[in-house]
């Protein structure tokens, strides 16, 4: 068995603490990896695998460079633990002392290249409680900005919320992970066991007057925090209790479908909501617009205070305008203070929040002079920090170096001890160049010179031309080069001692000041915090202000009815992505007598962007915008639930119909009379009749014991039907019309049924084979035919569909349903069925029995 070094003693260690995460172990300027950690990273990372002498697989990054390789592993799911050397080598007996300086996983990265600025990075934990309800918190740790709720349900309504904070980590216990580890495969975050908690006494500054209910919730979060990042937690603000009436409720699903965040196509953010509204300048104002996007506001107090000063920018062309300018020079001030907090704010990122800060006296006074009274109060109101910034403009340096060890970031003038240092260290060197000079004159060498390498100090080169003329009595050679000699003398050493000592203990004394600043200015991160979010809430109202003006925007009027009366909408993303094309505008009138629009029409024709439009109105009203529409008198909406395309869950197990039965159980079951509905195609993953059933019963029983405001679109026309029995319901359609025998689409929402489907003229424009479109023809003559005559339709011959024969042999014949004893007895089954007391899924298993029946 092979004897292991000290220093692998050392690395297996440290390493069976941290056995889930990559460990960066320093050694000199690289960190190195063993093991199957080496194994792993060099594919991952795509770097040279080598092997030490007792054939131990090893790889290393330069520490300099690192950061991009800790986030390449991050970002696919990974874990870091960097181990620094925590002594001098010079001071150490044996192995440098090597300890994990910090845990970096997917949810607790605060700096690096890849983070998008505008961008949250959230950590959440979760507890199960007693009433299916979930204790929920969550926390972005570059900013400090905490939340906790309560949501209903068990682990699936967890990972819904995941996905909707977009987090990237969850923290949970031992009996939570048994739970939920499987759906983070699916889902693709990162879950990891937190088995201990802070004390209650450790946290109560971070959850003020919280449900009793949270707190286990987030000590297990902090505690995780805290462990990992091995720094203090200064910059963690106090959390936000969320309670979930005070918002519009959208659960993942409706979110994507309506792409509020990201393109479902592309998963970027074009062609959203987002994209929309997004004219924020700051970082900080970014991450806002997206938090409100997010949740949008559920009270009418609250959304009618963010319209006033909306309106207030939007009557103010100029001061909106000179606000944005000073936005430009304001850096990201959560995060530099997040810095500051954690320890690891350079003098840059204090030069930066000095920056920042200078602007705050021209943003306040813009708004105190302005005539509306509104923005005045917003100016007043607005925190000036200029202690902070009297502070940082005495102390750091107009420049500071990246690397705060080099030097240069304390002010000259800030401190007595080191101005003398300085003056030392710049005199000594004044005095290095009138001795070259002194030394040229005397020896007559005149390329002679006098350099500096921190292995042999100062010293004084002659080329090989002029060594003769070295003054051998007074230099004594030091180097000998290719080319040329190097000396020294015993004046030049004397000063070198002066002059390198002054330098070092310069450096020494600069970094103790630059740490008494940042320990400083920790004390008053809560106040820089405070205005970061009233600058990131300034630049969210600018920015509505701004695409109210630029896209024809209207102030909605809220009233406490359930009537949405919307005057020429439009879906405003459709219409940017149109550029210059015209936007067909449409009513939507939905009332307390009529709140249910059923909506026919062909494919293309523009129900599903109706339908989105008028949930993309109201999420935009409710977070205090102004909305594309003539007019808009809207209710306060509590739940936004879609039912807008599938797609099959293969990882998961489920079928499309399956993921569309699901959805819109989702809904059925939790929506209120106060909620917005919207079903498209409700039954196409299943047979015809099975499908038209289902949309029949939802619809039904939405109009019966729901009564919200509800669009449901389909092809299956027999539904138009129902604006007979269902008093609340009406028929619409969007139009189109036939031309030389083309489909025009003409996007205008009309009372009644649509009248055709053209679906062959839709296949027609996607260019499908026009032997198929013929045949198409032939076969739907032929339904059309038999319908008339009365007889059934509903299935065709082999033979009859066998149309890809060079002579395709066409039979009038279509086979009927028989009528015998199991069709009698399925009729009076279902003439016993109360419809509208049955649910989606028991009319489905009702099929199923029927069916089985048939067979």
């Amino acid at each position: 068995m092979t004897t292991q070094t000290p220093m692998m003693q050392q690395y297996l260690k440290i390493k069976e603490d941290h056995i889930d995460a990559f460990l960066f172990f320093r050694l000199g300027d690289f960190y190195e990896l063993f093991h199957d950690d080496a194994i792993k990273a060099a594919a991952i990372l795509e770097i040279t695998l080598t092997s030490r002498k007792d054939n131990i697989p090893m790889c290393g990054v330069p520490h300099h460079s690192a950061q991009g390789y800790i986030e390449t592993l991050i970002s696919k799911g990974y874990k870091v633990a960097i181990c620094e050397q925590v002594e001098d080598p010079k001071h150490a007996k044996g192995v440098v002392k090597r300890e994990v300086v910090r845990l970096v996983t997917p949810g607790t990265l605060i700096e690096g290249k890849a983070m998008q600025t505008k961008s949250n990075y959230f950590i959440a934990s979760a507890d199960l409680l007693a009433s299916n309800e979930v204790a929920f918190a969550y926390l972005d740790v570059s900013t400090g900005d905490g939340f906790t709720t309560i949501l209903s349900g068990d682990e699936k309504e967890v990972v819904q919320e995941l996905l909707s904070i977009q987090a990237k980590e969850l923290i949970v216990s031992e009996q939570m992970y048994v739970l939920i580890n499987d759906l983070s495969t699916i889902h693709d975050f990162t879950v990891s066991i937190e088995k201990e908690e802070l004390t209650d006494e450790a946290i109560q500054k971070y959850i003020p007057n919280h449900p009793k209910q949270t707190h286990q919730t987030v000590k297990r979060l902090l505690q995780y925090i805290q462990k990992t990042q091995k720094q203090s937690l200064l910059h963690i603000q106090p959390f936000t209790f969320q309670q979930r009436e005070s918002f519009l409720a959208m659960d993942y699903h409706s979110k994507r479908n309506l792409e509020l965040i990201s393109s479902i196509r592309s998963g970027d953010q074009k062609g959203t909501l987002l994209w929309l509204l997004d004219e924020t300048v700051t970082a900080m104002g970014g991450r806002k617009l997206k938090q409100w996007i997010h949740q949008p506001l559920a009270n009418k107090q609250s959304i009618e205070a963010r319209q006033e000063i909306v309106t207030s920018f939007l009557n103010d062309f100029m001061l909106r305008e000179e606000i944005k300018e000073a936005f430009k020079e304001v850096y990201d001030l959560e995060r530099l203070v997040g810095r500051i907090g954690f320890g690891s704010a350079g003098g840059r990122d204090l030069a930066q929040l000095r920056q920042s800060l200078s602007k705050v006296p021209i943003i306040k006074q813009l708004l105190s002079e302005s005539e509306d009274t509104v923005l005045q109060k917003l100016g007043a109101a607005l925190e000036d920090c200029e202690v902070i910034w009297r502070k940082l403009q005495e102390a750091i340096s107009e420049n500071p170096p990246i690397a705060v060890k080099d030097g240069g970031v304390i002010n000259n003038g800030y401190h007595e001890r080191l101005d003398q240092l300085r003056d030392a260290s710049v005199n000594g060197k004044k005095w290095i160049a009138a001795l070259e000079q002194r030394e040229r004159e005397i020896t007559g060498a005149k390329n002679l010179k006098i350099g500096y390498n921190r292995i042999f100090g100062y010293y004084i080169e002659l080329t090989k031309s002029y060594i003769h003329l070295a003054d051998e009595s007074r230099y004594v050679r030091k180097q000998t080069l290719a080319n040329a000699e190097r000396y020294i003398t015993d004046e030049l050493k004397e000063k070198e001692s002066l002059i390198l000592s002054a330098e070092d203990e310069s450096l020494v004394l600069e970094y103790e000041l630059f740490t008494q600043v940042r320990e400083e200015i920790k004390t008053y991160i809560p106040l820089v915090q405070k205005l970061a979010k009233q600058i990131s809430e300034l630049d969210v109202f600018i920015s509505f202000a701004q695409v109210a003006e630029d896209h024809r925007l209207t102030k909605p009027v809220f009233h406490d009815s359930n009537a949405m009366i919307i005057k020429e909408g439009r879906h405003p993303v459709v219409e940017k992505m149109m550029n210059n094309q015209l936007y067909v505008p449409n009513d939507c009138v939905l009332t307390e007598d009529t709140n249910m629009l059923l909506i026919t029409g062909p494919n293309m024709s523009g129900k599903s962007t109706f339908m989105r439009q008028i949930a993309i109105t109201t999420v935009m009203a409710q977070i205090g915008c102004y909305v594309p529409a003539e007019s808009a008198k809207l209710p306060i909406v509590d739940k936004i639930f879609t039912r807008i395309g599938a797609a099959d869950d293969l990882a998961g197990g489920q079928s499309t119909f399956m993921i569309e039965m699901m959805e819109s159980q989702h809904a059925i079951m939790n929506a209120t009379n106060k909620s917005l509905l919207l079903f498209d195609e409700i039954g196409r993953g299943t047979s015809t009749y099975d499908g038209m059933s289902l949309a029949q019963a939802m619809m039904e029983y939405i109009h019966e014991n729901i009564g919200a405001n509800t669009l449901f679109s389909t092809h299956y026309h027999e539904l138009t039907e129902l604006e007979e029995s269902l008093s609340k319901l009406r028929n619409v359609h969007v139009s189109a019309t036939e031309k030389d025998g083309k489909v025009v689409f003409l996007h205008k929402l009309k009372d009644g049924p649509a009248d055709k489907s053209y679906g062959i003229h839709v296949a027609e424009l996607a260019q499908l084979p026009e032997q198929i479109i013929s045949r198409a023809r032939e076969i739907l003559a032929t339904f059309e035919d038999q319908e008339e005559k009365g007889e059934s339709a509903v299935n065709v011959s082999e033979t009859q569909l066998s149309f890809f024969d060079e002579q395709p042999k066409i039979r009038k014949e279509l086979v009927t349903i028989p009528e015998n004893k199991a069709t009698d007895k399925i009729m009076k089954k279902l003439k016993k069925v109360n419809i509208s007391g049955t649910t989606p899924l028991e009319a489905l298993q009702l099929l199923y029995e029927l069916q089985k029946e048939l067979e």
